[in-house]
């Protein structure tokens, strides 16, 4: 069981650079935890693919099918106040946006406040140095 940033979730639906590599550590193990805010995360990037020219429509409708398929999947960590402390808590450590903080909380919170039980997938430098920071092995 891995916990998916939606940065490393929207290689997955989209063809990036890095989705060779996205792909083959989804086929090693297919159970997301993710935050419950990622599938919106993942429209808005597949959408701002589609505007600046990189998606066509039919691209754009099968990634978002995709999308709804394995969002279905998921296993989503729900907002509640001790995610929101924990987001506000590590928004005072790290340099994060506020999504990034809630993505980083909800980790923290499948993981049972015990990062190194809980593999983090992520694409974004700024929160894979923030998760390696409160102690998650980060892929």
């Amino acid at each position: 069981m891995k916990y998916w940033d939606a940065s490393a979730l929207v290689p997955l639906l989209v063809a990036e650079p890095d989705t060779a590599h996205r792909v083959a550590l989804f086929r090693r193990d297919r159970h997301v935890v993710t935050w419950w805010g990622s599938a919106v995360e993942c429209a808005s990037a597949i959408q701002r693919l589609h505007r600046a020219g990189n998606l066509n429509a039919d691209e754009l409708t099968k990634a978002l099918g995709d999308l709804e398929t394995m969002s279905a999947g998921w296993t989503e960590m729900e907002p509640s106040e001790g995610l929101r402390r924990r987001a506000q808590r590590l928004l005072g450590v790290h340099p994060l946006r506020a999504a990034d903080a809630l993505q980083l909380a909800a980790a923290l919170v499948a993981a049972d406040e015990r990062p190194p039980m809980l593999d983090f997938v992520c694409g974004d430098n700024r929160l894979s140095e923030a998760a390696r920071r409160e102690g998650f092995a980060v892929l």
